[in-house]
């Protein structure tokens, strides 16, 4: 039951990455706003949530899992409750970053419980891939109750079907409790995390080099105060050994949600779909991802994480491709489903065997905020791209080339330290 009750909250994290999406013209209609503004609607969530979860699992050791855990759920019901009230767009962004925050602690307690809940490995391994399943399962959801919900009561349903969720999972663990730790937190450094996102994300927004001097000064304050920092959020080495997992997961979510915005506009505004009918065009993409995560994780015992990793890139590769170059939608996004159902579930699997000893649990916060980065970027960069999904295509396939070569240098290394001594 206590399972049950913090994937209701990982859940409602997930669900709020997508769910917006489908509202969008409902929202512009209520509250106004360019396509900026729109997409801050959007990206003011993920930016905030990838920044965060730098240092959420951290705040988690700190303070104690189920502390924070709780702090994170009730924190996301009442910002969601005040974002249904919002009385304009820019007050909704400002809600949409806090519920960022808020969604990141959410994530870094769930980890921590979930350590705690599952100390064997092998249960341990059982409950991540249930994980995976409850991540395709929010994100089938999104556009399907996003557009049931606007259709019938507007674009603040989507907030205000968070509330009951959000209750019933605090009362599920309101007797779950953890220890305080005493890890340290460079809070300077998640500061400049934040900073840096959303100036990246302005930037991209505006199509303008002049708005990318800031982020650039941030990115070089970042990265001092980080190599001197006590408390450094990224370990050493763990970037070197784990990029090709980071590329792939950060790919894989740009080119995801930048689709979801682009085709929803394209539903709803070119060919003049309602809300519900557009989260119905969406199922041949969404259902996939509620269910081959569990033949994913059959895959990855048998044959390692990365045969499924590229088989999905090359999969959302070409449903891209498809989607892009041709007028019929519903074959390529299932082809686009079975790609990220087998690239997503497989990725975190990927990271935990790549990444240093003594460094899987930041390795797993790193992959989330890597992917929501994409997701961030996906929207921003898509939304004003000429071909979009084209270029979304073409850089998945790009990736899809890079994992391969890094898999295949690290399978030539790894043989080559197995290989028996020469008899002489």
């Amino acid at each position: 039951m206590r399972m049950f009750g913090f994937s209701l909250a990982y859940f409602l994290v997930i669900l709020d990455t997508t769910v917006l999406t489908i509202a969008l013209p409902d929202l512009r209609a209520s509250l106004g706003g360019s396509l900026a503004g729109q997409q801050w609607a959007v990206n003011a969530y993920t930016v905030a949530f990838a920044a965060s979860l730098l240092t959420g699992g951290a705040v988690a050791d700190r303070f104690g899992a189920a502390r924070v855990f709780k702090a994170g759920v009730a924190a996301f019901g009442v910002l969601s409750l005040l974002s249904a009230a919002a009385p304009g767009l820019g007050v909704l962004v400002a809600l949409r970053a806090l519920l960022g925050v808020a969604a990141a602690l959410c994530t870094g307690g769930s980890l921590g419980l979930l350590a705690e809940m599952f100390p064997v490995p092998a249960a341990r391994a059982r409950a991540t891939g249930l994980w995976a399943a409850i991540t395709g399962s929010a994100l089938a959801a999104g556009p399907l109750l996003g557009g049931l919900l606007v259709g019938s009561y507007g674009w603040r349903a989507v907030f205000l079907i968070n509330v009951p969720v959000a209750l019933a999972s605090l009362l599920i663990m309101r007797r779950v409790s953890s220890p305080r730790g005493s890890r340290r937190i460079d809070w300077q450094v998640q500061a400049l995390a934040c900073v840096l996102l959303g100036l990246v994300a302005e930037a991209l927004i505006d199509s303008s080099v002049l708005a990318g001097a800031p982020a650039a000064a941030v990115l070089v304050a970042l990265v001092l105060v980080e190599r001197r920092s006590h408390a450094p959020a990224l370990p050493g080495g763990l970037l070197t050994a784990t990029w090709p997992e980071l590329l792939a997961g950060t790919v894989a979510n740009f080119a995801f949600s930048g689709a979801l915005f682009v085709l929803t506009l394209l539903l709803q505004d070119t060919r003049h779909l309602s809300p519900v009918a557009a989260g119905l065009a969406f199922l041949p993409l969404t259902l996939p991802m509620t269910v081959n995560p569990l033949l994913t994780g059959r895959l990855v015992a048998r044959y390692g994480p990365r045969p499924p990793i590229l088989g999905g890139l090359a999969l959302l590769a070409t449903g891209l491709a498809g989607v892009a170059l041709t007028d019929v939608l519903a074959p390529w996004l299932v082809v686009m489903g079975f790609g990220l159902s087998f690239v997503l579930p497989a990725l975190m699997a990927g990271m935990v065997n790549a990444a240093p000893t003594g460094t899987a649990g930041t390795a797993g916060g790193v992959l989330n905020a890597a992917r929501q980065v994409g997701a961030t970027l996906g929207v921003a960069v898509l939304g004003v791209a000429g071909r979009p999904l084209l270029v979304a295509a073409v850089l998945t396939a790009l990736t899809f080339v890079c994992y391969g070569l890094a898999a295949a240098r690290a399978r030539h290394a790894a043989s080559g330290r197995r290989a028996p001594a020469a008899v002489s």
